[in-house]
């Protein structure tokens, strides 16, 4: 049920250490939201956009990644044109894509045990707060395994709903989405507590 967004390869970022990754990710998104610039915003694309050729995923990844986040870019886009104006959308639209691009990047060339790994260790010194530390990570890499089984399932109810002729409604696909969803995490759960 559960599949894997990472794509083994011999790549420089595959084999960067999965805490440098991230906090380079990190950083980059750090930068981008507290320096809102225009031409800050598409630097941050063309690297994006770099990463990908640099990890060797090719075209086809390029274009199913700059396809999947199309739509929120353009939703988000959309609602700052409207809230803030243009030159305020384009920014955080080019902002928005170069991330997402790049977090697909580093999904895409880092193991998701190594991921898991990472954020175990870093949230280690919260143990002292009550933090379970092998918890954070079990979910971190739960979240990451998740993405593609939505993706599955966003894609077989668009199909549903699209023969039924409601394919332009987002409700329609929405409610069926969240319902799932919220089923497939009790269900996690629940295996989660029976073997612990």
């Amino acid at each position: 049920m559960i599949a894997d967004l990472y794509r083994p390869g011999g790549s420089v970022l595959h084999r960067m250490p999965a805490g440098a990754k991230l906090l380079a990710l990190a950083a980059l998104g750090t930068m981008l939201f507290v320096l809102p610039n225009i031409w800050l915003s598409l630097s941050g694309l063309g690297l994006a956009l770099a990463s990908i050729a640099l990890a060797r995923l090719g075209w086809a990844f390029a274009l199913r990644s700059v396809k999947s986040i199309l739509p929120v870019v353009i939703l988000v886009g959309g609602f700052q044109v409207w809230a803030a104006g243009w030159h305020e959308a384009a920014v955080f639209s080019a902002r928005l894509a170069a991330l997402l691009l790049i977090a697909g990047t580093v999904t895409a060339t880092t193991r998701p045990s190594d991921m898991a790994d990472t954020i175990t260790t870093l949230v280690t010194p919260l143990r002292v707060f009550g933090v379970d530390p092998a918890r954070v990570g079990l979910a971190f890499g739960l979240a990451i395994r998740f993405v593609p089984v939505l993706a599955s399932v966003a894609a077989d109810i668009r199909e549903a709903q699209s023969a039924r002729g409601l394919d332009r409604s987002i409700f329609a696909l929405a409610v069926p989405l969240v319902v799932r969803t919220l089923k497939m995490a009790d269900e996690v759960a629940e295996a989660i507590d029976a073997r612990s």
